[in-house]
């Protein structure tokens, strides 16, 4: 399979594109300004005990407070609490956990107001980001991910993947890894260290442990809420969790970001760096390959399939419901295979959308009756293996009496929501818009008034691909027409996002000729 990430950066966002054999299956962004992502640790005050929720709500900063559930605390509470509250006040001496006397655990069906108490300072990392109404959710079982390895402060336990599936790899690494594992530190061996070396698990327990001591630093005589560690930025962290043989290319639009992620692949997988690549097209890079074209598809109320066939998806706060039609496919013939065919070619499409939109929480979907019973049995065992690739954690139950299939999808952020449908903004929604003849003359008449009130400018049209090919076409064409008028050559860019009858001008920075 052929994996490609394709970023694209803006002054106020990261868009990020994971395409499986040229397919869109992933779509995430990243606001340059985001304060809570998941991964995050803080430092947080209790600021209100619920004992009939079991829980509490914790102060980190966000306008709601964020939520912390009692199941979350972890067995470890009272160590981690007396190390941040020891730290808080200077008397722990270090970052490592030699030394440190661990508290007794706290019981799995105890309550919330038994183990903490109100304003206690308490050290969290987000579980969920904020969704809809809702704060974001932490947990008090801190974790510093890597990508072999994953440390686990105030434990002692080494666990090791179970998709390593070599029962003598799997004891390889547990005894390699116990021989590094400093006192009071959990480690938790990811898939990517089969394989692997000592030294390079060790040279990543190195770089965890770092991070550690700079939590360690930052509690010192701190006042909550407070950030002490952030996650990886979106693009770095897909990449450390993702990352695999099979990636052939990643494409970056900004230089920065472009030496960035060529660096940190050098630190976690330098055999890859040379499939990093800057894309230094004047051309969108999201059009460039295609991504635009596969976003405006793939999102909206319905989604069609190359069939014929589509999928009515409608999300709800409780759940979100798919239905299958078939459309013109099912014809006279075998009607059971080809009922069977719609519904496994749905399946694969509802598993991309699922990681497409990144769909959480209760999905029911509606497919196609089907008579027999086999048949059901196929549907069930192809959805499982369509959605093995998806990262997050989910189960999918066989089809109910009626013929549903119900699925749970791990929600830690909120849906990838884009609007497909289009306002003109030629007309506003009136429905009348001056007559399209007319356009290349206000463009003429434009550009004339651009030219005489800054003749030394690089001039370059940006427009509907349409317009674009209008402009270009012929001998000798309009563009040429203006070359021959100006004694200068003015470029014709297209942009797949505008509407028909829309165009800009740029200066040679870059920068909007707004008239």
């Amino acid at each position: 399979m052929e994996k490609e990430l394709i970023i694209n950066s803006t002054p106020t966002e990261v868009e990020i594109a994971l395409l499986e054999d040229r397919k869109l299956v992933e779509l995430h962004y990243q606001k340059t300004n985001t304060k809570f992502t998941v991964g995050d640790i803080f430092l947080g005050r209790i600021k209100k005990l619920m004992p009939g929720l079991n829980a509490a709500f914790v102060d980190i900063g966000h306008k709601k407070d964020a939520f912390l559930h009692y199941t979350d605390l972890g067995p470890k509470l009272r160590s981690l609490l007396k190390f941040t509250q020891d730290t808080i006040d200077d008397n722990s001496g270090t970052h490592l956990l030699d030394n440190f006397e661990m508290q007794p655990e706290i019981i799995k069906t105890g309550k919330i107001d038994q183990v903490m108490n109100k304003k206690q300072p308490i050290l969290v990392q987000v579980l969920k980001e904020p969704i809809s109404t809702k704060g974001p959710r932490l947990s008090c079982e801190v974790t510093i991910p890597g990508r072999f390895l994953v440390l686990t402060p105030f434990s002692n336990v080494v666990a090791v993947s179970k998709k390593i599936g070599n029962a003598e790899e799997r004891k390889r690494l547990k005894v390699l890894v116990e021989s590094i594992r400093p006192k009071n530190f959990g480690l938790i061996v990811r898939t990517a260290a089969e394989g692997k070396k000592v030294a390079d698990l060790h040279e990543e327990l190195n770089f965890m442990m770092s991070k550690w001591e700079q939590v360690y630093k930052q509690l010192v005589k701190a006042q909550p809420p407070m950030k002490l560690l952030s996650e990886l930025d979106k693009a770095s962290s897909i990449l450390r969790d993702i990352l695999s043989d099979s990636f052939n290319r990643i494409i970056v639009n900004d230089k920065e970001l472009y030496h960035n992620i060529k660096n940190f692949l050098g630190s976690i997988a330098p055999d890859q760096v040379n499939i990093v690549k800057h894309h230094r097209s004047s051309k969108p890079i999201f059009d460039t390959y295609g991504i635009t074209r596969q976003i405006k598809s793939s999102f909206g109320k319905t989604a069609t399939m190359a069939s014929g066939a589509y999928l009515v998806i409608e999300s709800t706060e409780a759940m979100h419901v798919i239905d299958v039609n078939s459309g013109h496919k099912i014809t006279s013939g075998e009607q059971s295979e080809a009922v069977l065919n719609v519904n496994l070619e749905s399946a694969e499409e509802i598993a991309r959308q699922m990681r497409l939109r990144d769909i959480g929480g209760i999905i029911i979907i509606d497919f196609i009756d089907m008579r027999v019973p086999e048949h059901k049995k196929i549907l069930v065992k192809k959805m499982r293996d369509f959605m093995r690739k998806d990262r997050a954690q989910h189960t999918i139950l066989p089809l109910s009496k009626f013929g549903l299939m119900q699925i749970t999808r791990q929600r830690v952020r909120p849906e990838v929501k884009i609007n497909t449908a289009e306002v003109c903004p030629s007309c506003n929604g009136s429905g009348k818009v001056n007559p399209s003849i007319l356009l290349v003359d206000e463009i003429n008449r434009d550009l004339d008034f651009i030219l005489q009130s800054r003749p030394n400018s690089k001039i370059q049209l940006h427009t509907h691909p349409y317009i674009e090919a209008f402009l270009k076409k012929g001998f000798p064409s309009q563009q040429m027409n203006w070359a021959r008028k100006y004694f200068k050559w003015i470029k014709v860019n297209p942009n797949a996002d505008f509407a028909l009858t829309k165009y800009q001008f740029y200066d040679g920075n870059m920068d909007e000729i707004r008239l």
